[in-house]
Order: structure tokens, then sequence, then C-alpha cells
């Protein structure tokens, strides 16, 4: 009998429970012989403690089309993955010990770059691990697409376009936050989907001259509204030029509660310009998966199961130019995947008239 684990780890996203359900799908479908399936509690932490559920089927049917996730999550982060837990737990040994009483076959793990690092940090401890790709972000290393990707990018671009209705009605400059710490995936997609006038992503770093001057183009050209999509990871070429101790210190001593204030405080200082901001925050996490994610999870949760059931782990369930394939875990883990500033749509981006800041 088949004996597999799962658990959802980091950030939550949406399309976790469609993925879930396609490996159970395909377990059951193709095993010769009944599945039994534990469901870890809030990610690593399920793990570490022991907490999970024996599930049935039927707890995965219905889902498809359901955020968030029905285990929970909760971040365990790897750089304390040597640290023991408050109450002197060491985590590594704790998550062993729970695999090997349960007698696992298999523990699929949903995450993204960090959580992908704790599970080849398991697969050297001679446990069957298999990874998922899980985050809005699409920053995963070796994959060309992540689940909960594409229903980011949506949220993101109904939030745009709903601010250009009310920035066009008052003549306003709209700053809009986007998702995207390290990496500019989402606030690009949504610019290019939501029609915005400049987009400021952390891989090109902008000048706030340029970002004005574009703003006054528009002016000039008789538009009433600009619409201006930042990163919240976003940074200056005078930040930029900084060391990484000295970027860090200039953001301690941050009074606003994010870049896109500094912005707007600068965009209406330069141009006189009535300048708002818009952050839809954590609905980008939220809500359905778009149908694009509900395939793309169910192909990840098929490609995983038929490893398993073949008996290959240790690796990354990826897609590559369109097909999917399995990436040894080692390869990727830790590893982000950046936009890269030459690539077609940024190229695209610049020849409908966005402007990135930088020149």
């Amino acid at each position: 009998m088949p004996r597999i684990g799962l658990l959802t780890s980091g950030g939550d996203c949406q399309a976790l429970n469609a993925t879930m359900r396609g490996i159970v799908k395909t377990m059951i479908n193709n095993a010769h012989e009944p599945v039994e399936i534990y469901g870890f509690k809030d990610g690593y932490q399920g793990l570490i403690y022991g907490r999970y559920d024996l599930m049935k089927p039927s707890d995965f049917s219905g889902i498809l089309t359901r955020g968030g996730t029905i285990l929970g999550t909760s971040r365990t982060p790897f750089k304390r993955l040597n640290t023991p837990e408050e109450d002197g737990v060491e985590k590594v040994p704790a998550m062993v010990k729970t695999y090997q009483k349960l007698r696992l076959d298999c523990l699929f793990m949903l995450g993204g770059n960090g959580s992908t690092k704790t599970a080849n940090r398991l697969r050297k401890e001679d446990l069957n691990v298999i990874a998922l790709p899980k985050t809005i972000d699409n920053d995963t290393f070796g994959t060309d697409l992540t689940f909960g990707f594409t229903s980011a990018v949506e949220v993101a671009t109904r939030c745009i376009d709903d601010i250009h209705t009310t920035a066009s009605s008052h003549g306003r400059v709209f700053v809009i936050e986007i998702m995207g710490h390290k990496v500019g995936w989402i606030p690009l997609y949504s610019a290019v989907a939501g029609g915005a006038d400049v987009c400021l992503i952390p891989e090109i770093p902008y000048d706030i001259a340029n970002v004005q001057a574009a703003i006054e183009r528009r002016m000039e050209a008789g538009s009433r509204f600009t619409i201006v999509v930042v990163a919240e990871g976003a940074i200056s070429k005078q930040d930029a030029a900084l060391s990484k101790k000295e970027y860090k210190a200039k953001l301690a001593e941050r009074t606003s509660p994010s870049i896109a204030y500094d912005l707007a405080h600068q965009i209406e200082q330069a141009t006189g310009r009535e300048t708002r901001v818009a952050i839809p925050g954590h609905t980008q996490r939220g809500g359905a998966p778009d149908a694009q994610d509900r395939i793309f999870a169910s192909q990840c949760g098929v490609e995983a199961a038929l490893g398993a059931l073949e008996g290959e782990y240790g690796f990354m369930v990826a897609q590559r130019n369109g097909s999917m394939c399995r990436v040894p875990i080692e390869e990727v883990a830790g590893k982000l995947k950046y936009v890269d500033p030459q690539s077609d749509l940024v190229r695209e981006a610049r020849a409908l008239g966005i402007s990135f800041g930088d020149e």
C-alpha cells in the first residue's frame, strides 16, 4: 500500500488545493492498491510536530476551484533550519522521525524557493521527496511557470483596470504597488495587461527624473492621468549603487509604509500632479485560481504522482518550453528566476510606451 504525505509550505496561493487534488486523483487512479494519504498541518510545522490527518479521497473532492490550502501553511525559514524550535525541538531530526514513524513512501512538498531548499535537505537525509513549484511570484528557478502566478496577475490586473476609471475621472497620477520583493514578474505582466504607463521592477533600477519625464510627456500629450505600477522591491539607481548593508540600513530608516508612498510623494513634488496610492496587497494571493492555474496545478500534481508511482524521487516538477519535466531538486533549490531586462516582454512593453524609469 503506497503511503504518501502532503504539505503546503510558505506563502499561500490560489492553486494549492488544485495541485493536491491532482496528486491524489492520479495516485488513486493509477496505483494498483489503495493509497494511504497523510496531510500535514501548517507546512513543515506539521511534519516537525507530527500534526497530521489521515485523509480520505473524498477530502480532495470539490477543491479544484477553492483558493488557499485545506492543510494550512506556515513559514519555516531555511536559514533557521538548524536552530531548535523555542521548545528545544531539533527541526530536521523531528521531521525525519515523523516520516519514518508513518513509514511514508514519499513526501509531496508544495512550496517556493525556501521551502524547496528544505525539501532538498530532507532528500539528503534519505527521505523520498518530490517538490512542486508554488509561488505567486513565478520566481522559482528551473521552471517557466509556477502555480499561483497567473491568478495573482489576474488580481493585480483587475486592480489596475479599476484604478483607470477613478484616475481618469479626477485627472490623477496613481501609484499601484504590486507584490514582487526580489523579482518583478507580477508587476511586469500586470502592467502590460492593465495598460500601465510606468512599470518599476527590482531588475531594472529607476531614476525618478525619468519617471517624472514619462508623466510629463503624457500631460503634454493631453492625458488626464498616469498609472505607475511599482514592485514592492523596486529600487532606484541611487540605492542600487549602495552596498547591501547600506541599503538595508536605509530601509530601516524609512518612515513611510512602503515604496509606493515614497514614490507618490516624489512624483507629486516633482510634477505638481495630485498623486494617490493603491495597494492590492494580499488580495493577490486570495480568491479562486484562474483557469490557467487550475490546468497547470493539475499537470504538476499528475507529473509528481506519476514520478512517485514509477519510483522516482528527489525532483521538482517543472514546465520548460511548454512541456512538463522533472528537474533534480539540488539543481533548483534556493535559486531565483529573475526577469531578464532584455527579454521579449520588456522590449515589447517599451515599444508600447511603458517606461521602466531607466531611460
